[in-house]
């Protein structure tokens, strides 16, 4: 595995324990936990992995341009028949 893939294993199952050791344990900081747990997973992890999983494609395959639009168009007309 490579590197990304530790650090966005690490900070996923570190936001994930977080946010169920707010749920799980009576302390007066128990909303914090959670609410860094939930940061972690927002502001961390789901960039980490979105960046690893976009690495090296077309953005440009993914957009709604007007040949990609017609392309949509011609295989819904294709799988209908």
């Amino acid at each position: 595995m490579k590197p990304i893939h530790y650090i966005t294993l690490i900070a996923f199952i570190a936001s994930i324990t977080s946010i169920v050791c707010g749920f799980i344990l009576n302390v007066t900081y128990s909303q914090k936990l959670i609410g860094f747990g939930v940061m972690g997973l927002f502001l961390i992890v789901f960039p980490l992995f979105s960046y690893y999983r976009w690495k090296g494609k077309d953005v440009n395959e993914y957009m709604l341009t007007k040949e990609n639009l017609d392309k949509m168009r011609e295989n819904q007309k294709r799988n209908r028949y």
